[in-house]
């Protein structure tokens, strides 16, 4: 076991000098399709969205946080479906809402 100067083991680190752990949550994902490019919530309630997210558990399609809704944080909350993934084309954007990061 190799200690760092705080007296914490770096052995048990993932990430790089300087860098956070890599999230374990994208271990458990497998390929999923996402549904339609629309927040149905939004849709519903009349509302326009900034930025649609996908779950990369299921693949439900729902708007930001900074859209009106933030519908994709509510799935969360409902499912513990822990990573998005932007729809914007050849984005690579993903946030894990358990380490509260871009993944």
């Amino acid at each position: 076991m190799t200690l760092d100067a705080g007296g914490t083991n770096t052995t048990a680190r993932d990430g790089l000098n300087g860098q956070a752990p890599r999230c374990n949550h994208l271990d458990l994902l497998s390929a999923v399709e996402h549904g339609a490019p629309e927040c149905r919530e939004c849709l519903d309630l009349g509302w326009s969205w900034n930025r649609l997210l996908a779950c990369q558990t299921c693949g439900w399609v729902a708007c930001s946080d900074d859209s009106p809704g933030g519908h994709a944080r509510a799935h969360y909350q409902e499912t513990d479906h822990p990573v998005v993934a932007a729809l914007d084309p050849g984005s690579t954007w993903r946030w894990c809402y358990v380490h509260e990061r871009l993944v």
